[in-house]
């Protein structure tokens, strides 16, 4: 791998965001409108799919970051318990430097996540921002027990299931820290820390800032690196039907 000077505009805020993901998440089911929050109404999921999100599509930033152009546009976000499943690293990383999430099996676990309710032209949107890079395919989940927050249950669901597999590091995926679980059984960390062992793994002689940049500015580095990452990756555990990429 070449010697590179990333020419990042404002290295502060992109060591923030990438370093923050999956930023800031709710504790509780939200409306999401025009960048602007308030209380979840579940009359307003009719005639939309349940998309589950495990990462940054769980907080408003991210929403806002995606979509917060589009002035109309009205996202039900509610707030859901996973059992059999945490969330992990994902074997990539993104085009603005972080570690993503992925889910992956976990037996006793139950994940505290949320489930994006989407009409068809956000659907679409969405796919924009998940499947343009091969790290993910969208899927059915079946057979499953979703628990809603309000009460109901869903036994069925959508989502963006990885393509890479998840992070090997001593010998088990990482948890996202950020995300609430019951009965964990693995360790859980801020993407901070994965970044450093993705560096400390990949490119160890170099100041951390600079490898994230890197990523950041040389798709091509990035894309190394995310080669290296799958040499170990365990796949996602769970059986699902791909319904798109």
């Amino acid at each position: 791998m070449s010697a590179y000077t990333p020419d990042t505009s404002d290295r502060k805020a992109a060591l923030a965001r990438a370093r923050g993901y999956p930023y800031d998440i709710p504790n509780r089911s939200y409306h999401w409108h025009g960048a602007q929050l308030s209380g979840f109404d579940p009359e307003k999921t009719a005639g939309r799919t349940p998309v589950l999100a495990v990462g940054s599509n769980q907080s408003p930033e991210q929403l806002t970051r995606k979509f917060g152009h589009l002035d109309d546009w009205e996202i039900p976000v509610q707030r859901c318990a996973l059992t059999g499943f945490d969330v992990v690293y994902s074997a990539h990383i993104a085009r603005y430097g972080s570690v993503p999430a992925m889910l992956q099996t976990a037996l006793g676990t139950t994940a505290t996540l949320f489930v994006n309710w989407l009409d068809e032209t956000q659907l679409a949107a969405m796919h924009e921002t998940e499947l343009n890079n091969g790290n993910y395919h969208y899927g059915r989940l079946d057979d499953v027990a979703v628990a809603l927050e309000g009460g109901s249950t869903l036994t069925s669901v959508h989502g963006y299931f990885s393509r890479r597999g998840h992070v090997t590091h001593d010998g088990d995926g990482v948890a996202l820290a950020s995300v609430p679980a019951k009965n964990r059984n693995r360790p859980a960390r801020d993407c901070d820390y994965m970044l450093t062992q993705v560096q400390q793994r990949i490119d160890p002689k170099h100041d951390l800032d600079e490898f994230i940049l890197r990523l950041i500015e040389d798709a091509g580095f990035r894309q190394d690196v995310i080669a290296a990452l799958m040499y170990d990756a365990e796949p996602f555990a769970a059986s699902y039907t791909i319904v798109e990429g």
